[in-house]
């Protein structure tokens, strides 16, 4: 069997196995490491619902996460405002369950969370609380790696798996083992002992082996940098340096609500890893930003071809691909008329048109989460934050295609987590559902 029909057999069967579960009112939790195949998984239960025409709440953590599914930020959902807790839910007259909220989770039969790692213990809190005030009766899906990035909190790090409501909603557990993104046994092995931050000496030879020196030209490489102004620098270098025509190419906004700002919008796009304005030139390198058929977010291509209407990539395979703008639409849970009732529905409140590409040159490493890339340079020097590290060097396809800068520091000062989720991840290891 081909790698795509072996990762298609362990989707289909997990998609199998929660959809039976979920059908009895039951919390999931869908976890693994890099590259297993959690969006995926998540993606086909939503494909899965949504055919039988039954209501999936798709949420997010954060703009980002809520814009991989076409969903809404947690908070918006909930409407939480900018209440961290259930305290300030009380200061600042958010506790009490909007008539509109109560009427939408009443028709919602699936509420699906991504990047849960990113959710405090205090804001499952409020979470529960509002499926309790709501007598919601359906299930609850979180998806995520607690060794991945982690809530950002006042006054310190406090998990989701650390709050009493994580014990309450009683997720059964799935966990994707399988790593995709890469088929090199010994980099596999590595990268989960990176994930724990539990390196050995071993290990450390092995990263100095991918600090290697690379060519002063740059556009066969995509440089991942912590900072985001780093990125940006570098991009605007790189094809400032091209010696060819430029064209750029507007973001197209279609609003279907006059309450729409041209911030909001700006958010939107700004999460959804689409460029408001676009420019490129050719000979120009590129990563795709979504999925499609013939491309996959992260993948390589070099623009070959441009002009008003339409953009020509030559992926790394040598096959090309014409581009037309991609639609990303925005919504929102809203009352319409529906077969003559009045029913919560998903409506669009907004749509944007852009080409499904950006430049290459570099990207942060919170904007890389969920790609694949080949060729990659990794700024170990702008590492801040706990499994960053992890973060970016599990978005190389190989070892071999993966160049580390030599950091000013320790291996070991580099690579670190949360011990308290750390030590949960390691509880779960042994679970019954695993894949």
């Amino acid at each position: 069997m081909t790698l795509i029909g072996t990762v298609f057999a362990i989707i289909t069967y997990m998609t199998e196995q929660i959809v039976k579960l979920i059908d009895e009112n039951q919390n999931i939790f869908i976890t693994g490491g890099a590259g297993v195949g959690k969006t995926t998984l998540t993606s086909s239960l939503i494909t899965h619902y949504e055919s039988q025409h039954k209501k999936v709440a798709k949420l997010g953590s954060t703009g980002s996460a809520a814009a991989l599914f076409g969903g809404q930020t947690l908070h918006s959902f909930f409407e939480f405002a900018i209440c961290s807790n259930v305290d300030e839910l009380r200061l600042r007259g958010k506790f009490n369950l909007s008539r509109k909220l109560k009427k939408i989770l009443k028709s919602v039969e699936l509420i699906i969370i991504d990047e849960i790692s990113m959710v405090s213990a205090e804001v499952l809190k409020m979470i529960m609380l509002r499926l309790q005030q709501s007598d919601y009766a359906h299930s609850l899906v979180v998806v995520g790696d607690f060794l991945q990035l982690p809530p950002i909190c006042a006054y310190g790090v406090k998990f989701a798996f650390e709050s009493e409501a994580w014990i309450e909603f009683d997720f059964k557990i799935f966990k994707l083992d399988k790593v995709h993104r890469t088929s090199e046994i010994e980099f596999i092995e590595l990268l989960s002992r990176v994930r724990f931050a539990n390196i050995e000496e071993k290990d450390e030879h092995f990263l100095n082996n991918m600090v290697r020196a690379f060519s002063k030209d740059l556009k066969d490489y995509t440089l991942l940098f912590g900072k985001n102004a780093s990125a940006k620098a570098h991009n605007k270098r790189q094809l400032d340096s091209i010696d060819s025509q430029s064209f750029t190419y507007d973001a197209t906004v279609t609003k279907y609500s006059k309450k729409i700002t041209d911030a909001t919008c700006e958010k939107f796009m700004e999460d959804s890893r689409i460029d408001k304005v676009l420019e490129l030139k050719v000979g120009v390198p590129i990563l795709f930003t979504k999925n499609s058929w013939n491309y996959f977010n992260g993948e390589r291509g070099v623009v070959t071809s441009l002009n008003s209407d339409s953009i020509v990539i030559q992926k790394d395979s040598g096959v090309h691909v014409k581009l037309e703008p991609m639609k990303s639409e925005k919504s929102i849970w809203k009352e319409e008329l529906v077969d003559g009732k009045k029913e919560f529905v998903e409506s669009v409140e907004f749509s944007v048109f852009q080409y499904p590409i950006t430049l290459s040159f570099a990207i942060t490493i919170h904007k890389s989460q969920g790609m694949s890339i080949s060729d990659l340079i990794i700024e170990t020097n702008e590492i801040f934050a706990p499994s960053q590290f992890y973060v970016a060097i599990s978005r190389s396809i190989s070892s071999h295609r993966t160049i580390l800068i030599k950091p000013q520091r320790a291996w070991k000062s580099i690579i670190y987590n949360h011990n308290v989720a750390s030590e949960y991840v390691k509880s779960i290891n042994n679970i019954r559902f695993s894949v």
